[in-house]
């Protein structure tokens, strides 16, 4: 079916309208600073010792300046849930798009990665023509020592016969000696090994296959803001400042004060034509004809450039540095736990308190606690929220890993891991345990739809679990109107984690007489023969029990079909074939004019 473009601008317009204006942004940025340094006056100079790697150095700079701003910004998470919740982003569109502050934050990262890449080779041709076309005339320039200081020539060899043996000589060198005697060659060889730890440690397989190395290469940041900042201190590249009295390329006649007249005037001054310009011109008047020179009045001073890279990142710094202080403080209170539960399929429950804690549903919270690992935090989707009657909030972990695994045994004796059909519940002294957040998520829209289709995979129900127990207590407040529930899981066991919570919002809303108000649909994907979930209890729920998988396709026809003309909020938190699909069918047009906006939480 054909896309629809109403979709298509709700989904995706102002997405791709702020990824063009970063990306101008960038483009305007690397081709006004590549034009200074290629035709600015004040560098004419160093450009004729450095040529093309000058512009391409510094332009890739002023694009690593932007980003390594830029990027921080979507990593102010109390800052992103302050804007969210406190409605000061009036516009839904508007709101969904913090929900991509991390896709933003990976692409900041990519281009900084490519810009360092281009930045470095662009200077590492500057170390050589540094030395090669090193300046007898203009010293200031100079950051190599002498002439062919970085070439490794046989002239700098001693050479041994007959197997040609090349052993240098005092003055050889190569283009480490120009780059790694200054600061920012040895700031910039840091700065790259320190980004090359944080990139290959941030790849899905490692993140995967062991968090921990990611987390502590990711902290390894501040390490390269400060190099960054070091790096910019050496002053290595110059521009000239008296422009005035000493236009670029002006001729020096015995430090006469230049001025613009005709050359004819000084060359009738005894001057020897052919002395001041051998064998170019075989008369003087090919060269004066209506032709204007500049005369030098001063040899050309130069200057260190202003470090301006403290000017594009202080800012977002300082906030960012700004934030963790205040998440510090924040959370520098242990919670209370009042239980932990063990849940089939190796989920685990944790419940507990905290003084003036408040969160909206679907936010979620970072957890931290010292006897699992000194500096290792994780988020995890709060499932229960704290309401005005009660102030106990909760997670469900499910243990993947060696951090959920150490702080399994801490809260739970071994014995209990074996047997659990049913939930079980152990009193005992807990270790402590410090929280950090609450911070948005895009699952707190939710409730602000009319209409809301919700898609879990897995343990990726546990967004979706708050805003269950928020309907639970009341749904009068809120715009949610009609509710569609999918949950998808390849165990049966799994769907007891939360299979209580269904049934008596089930109940709730069929003894309120709105039956349609949830539409509930439970998927077994795998089955070894068992079909429904045991127990008389659940019997609500073994009705909507199917074998299989969801046939998207017909569930997106049928809800549009139900809610013509309206706009329907799709949520989705599971695997990435299921929410590709779903952002997929949310573009398409349908002949009822539904409109569908898609909002994700992925596992990473």
């Amino acid at each position: 079916m054909a896309v629809s473009w109403r979709s298509w601008l709700a989904n995706e317009g102002v997405k791709h309208l702020c990824l063009l204006i970063w990306l101008s942004l960038n483009v305007l940025l690397f081709w006004k600073t590549f034009l200074q340094y290629n035709q600015g006056p004040e560098y004419y100079y160093l450009h004729q010792m450095l040529g093309l790697g000058l512009c391409l150095s510094r332009a890739s700079a002023s694009v690593l300046n932007l980003n390594c701003s830029l990027i921080l910004l979507p990593m102010c998470r109390t800052l992103l849930a302050y804007l969210r919740g406190s409605r000061k982003v009036p516009s839904r569109q508007t709101r969904r798009l913090l929900d991509k502050s991390r896709t933003f934050h990976i692409t900041c990262g990519v281009t900084i990665c490519v810009f360092s890449g281009v930045h470095v080779a662009a200077h590492l041709v500057n170390a050589l023509n540094f030395s090669v076309n090193y300046s007898e005339d203009f010293v200031e320039l100079n950051a190599a020592r002498y002439r062919d200081e970085v070439l490794k020539t046989k002239r700098n060899y001693l050479i041994l016969k007959p197997k040609e043996i090349l052993i240098p000589l005092k003055g050889g060198g190569s283009v480490s000696t120009v780059v790694e005697k200054n600061i920012p060659g040895l700031t910039g060889v840091c700065m790259v090994l320190v980004l090359f730890l944080m990139i290959t440690a941030s790849t899905y397989a490692i993140r995967v296959s062991n968090y921990d190395i990611f987390w502590y290469t990711h902290n390894l940041f501040f390490v390269f803001y400060m190099l960054l900042m070091l790096h910019v201190s050496g002053g290595l590249l110059k521009y000239q400042t008296n422009l005035d009295t000493h236009p670029p390329g002006c001729i020096n006649l015995n430090q006469t004060r230049y001025q613009n007249i005709p050359l004819p005037e000084y060359l009738a001054e005894d001057l020897d034509f052919h002395e001041l310009f051998p064998g170019e011109f075989s008369k003087p008047d090919e060269l004066t004809k209506n032709t204007f020179v500049k005369i030098c009045v001063e040899e050309p001073r130069f200057q260190a450039n202003f470090p301006q890279t403290w000017l594009w990142i202080s800012g977002p710094l300082c906030l960012y540095c700004a934030e963790r202080l205040y998440r510090c403080i924040r959370s520098n209170k242990p919670v209370t736990i009042i239980s932990v539960i063990n849940h089939p399929s190796d989920v685990m429950e944790i419940r507990m308190v905290k003084e003036n804690f408040k969160a909206r549903p679907g936010q979620y919270i970072i957890l931290h606690c010292p006897s699992v690992s000194a500096l290792e935090n994780h988020p995890f989707t709060l499932t229960m929220c704290p309401t005005e009657t009660k102030a106990t909030f909760g997670v469900h972990l499910k243990i993947v890993g060696d951090w959920t695994e150490r702080f399994r045994d801490l809260l739970l004796p071994s014995a209990s891991q074996d047997s659990e059909i049913l939930p079980f519940i152990q009193s005992r002294n807990y270790p402590k345990l410090y929280i950090d957040g609450p911070f948005g998520s895009p699952f707190e829209e939710s409730l602000n739809y009319e209409v809301s289709l919700c898609v879990a995979g897995g343990i990726g129900v546990t967004p979706f679990a708050s805003i269950l127990n928020t309907l639970l207590d009341d749904w009068k407040p809120y715009k949610l109107r009609r509710l569609y529930f999918i949950w998808v899981c390849r165990e049966i066991q799994s769907f007891r984690w939360f299979a209580d919570l269904l049934c008596v919002l089930h109940n709730k809303f069929w003894q309120e007489n709105r039956p349609d108000y949830v539409n509930i649909q439970l998927y077994l994907s795998q089955t070894d023969g068992i079909q429904k979930i045991i127990g008389e209890k659940y019997q609500a729920l073994n009705s909507r029990l199917f074998i299989g998988r969801p046939r998207w396709k017909i569930l997106f026809d049928e809800i549009a079909k139900c809610n013509r003309g309206k706009t329907v909020g799709v949520f989705c938190c599971g695997p990435s074939s299921v929410s590709k699909t779903l952002h997929k069918l949310s573009n398409q047009n349908n002949s009822y004019g539904t409109r569908f906006e898609y909002n994700k939480e992925s596992f990473s």
